[in-house]
């Protein structure tokens, strides 16, 4: 019979890593990639990609209730990476909720209604904090009662929206089927592509080389995206396998991999420093000032909006999230959904280094062409 898969959020950083992988699976007759938008370029590499499965692009709106049940029929997987991810608080807060929370449960709804059996979820490790910066957690585990109790939009919807797909675990699908689900919680991603990375050397290549500092005092271990793909292949695999299936069914999954435990600031300078890039040396404000400038600019913030919307450059949460030891174990992983990573951290690190390198290359042909 042959089985059939909806992304969603096909068109992002993770979404299309995890197309490239599953059209290597074994009888697999349809891949539907869903999306608000595709850049031509992605399109192009994925009619590529239709020599070994049939892939339909879908462009639509994760809240337009027909087109996801359209997008649903005669599926046999969900893989649900589509979400706004907002760390610094520059979207509203409203279009947040509504993406990520009420669009994640009008795709259960549409899962119900269309009888898909298996529902994976691209959560977060902002679900679980960190929420303080004096707050030391290694090697954390899904055993440990871990929740974020910050308000703010991101990892708030995260946290909604993860605990929508895990209490629908079970549910009655229209055809009497059971619609199992699971929940993957990755930690900082990077990679080709990355926009966090990708935002950090742009601003450093037109500031002199000089990499700025977005968080020093952190301790986490991030997590390379070609291994979060990997982890939600190997997820589809077990729900779908009767054997591996009832110990998966309705839990969360910290995805990590071998990647060094370091500073976000560190791994942005390993990853550019062929490039002649460095880091800031200058003398930086201790993390309690900062926490408290960061509180007076939401009091700011706040007092301003009946008249003027300002953005602060920073808040007391992203001096947190910057500034914390936050690391995690993948040994549940392991042990469940048989996970192991699938590029070594010296792999990871030449593959995103050799995209640093095309970045460093277009501002090079970028100052050319102004010079001409």
């Amino acid at each position: 019979m042959g089985w059939s898969c909806l992304v969603t959020g096909a068109g992002g950083l993770l979404g299309q890593r995890i197309v490239r992988l599953l059209v290597e699976e074994k009888e697999l007759k349809e891949i539907r990639a869903l999306d608000k938008a595709f850049r031509p370029e992605l399109r192009e590499e994925f009619s590529k990609l239709q020599n070994k499965t049939k892939l339909t692009v879908l462009e639509g709106d994760i809240l337009d209730e027909p087109f996801l049940k359209r997008a649903c029929q005669d599926v046999s997987v969900v893989i649900h990476t589509a979400c706004i991810i907002d760390v610094f608080g520059v979207t509203h807060r409203e279009s947040i909720m509504n993406v990520n929370v009420k669009g994640t449960q009008l795709l259960l709804e549409a899962c119900v209604q269309a009888s898909v059996p298996v529902f994976i979820y691209t959560s977060s490790i902002e679900v679980a904090g960190p929420n303080s910066y004096k707050e030391i957690i290694q090697n954390g585990h899904e055993e440990e009662p871990l929740e974020n109790t910050w308000p703010t939009p991101y990892p708030h919807s995260k946290k909604l929206a993860e605990k929508a797909v895990l209490a629908a675990n079970g549910w009655n699908l229209k055809n009497g089927d059971t619609l199992y689900t699971c929940a993957l919680r990755p930690t900082y991603i990077y990679g080709e592509g990355g926009p966090f990375l990708s935002a950090s050397i742009n601003e450093a290549l037109n500031n002199n080389g000089i990499l700025s500092s977005v968080g020093k005092f952190s301790t986490v271990n991030p997590v390379y995206v070609g291994n979060v793909a990997w982890a939600h292949i190997l997820a589809l695999r077990a729900l779908r396998d009767p054997k591996k299936s009832p110990s998966v069914r309705g839990q969360f999954y910290y995805i990590s991999d071998d990647t060094p435990h370091q500073s976000y600031d560190n791994l942005n300078y390993i990853l550019s420093k062929e490039f002649g890039l460095r880091l800031d040396s200058r003398w930086s404000l201790p993390l309690s000032l900062m926490y408290w400038i960061g509180f007076l600019l939401e009091v700011v913030s706040f007092l301003l909006s009946p008249i003027y919307s300002y953005q602060p450059p920073f808040n007391r949460h992203t001096v947190t999230l910057s500034n914390s030891v936050f690391t995690f174990s993948y040994k549940k992983a392991q042990r469940d959904l048989a996970y192991k990573p699938l590029y070594s951290w010296e792999e990871a690190k030449q593959k995103t280094m050799e995209w640093v390198g095309s970045l460093v290359d277009r501002h090079k042909e970028t100052l050319k062409s102004k010079t001409q």
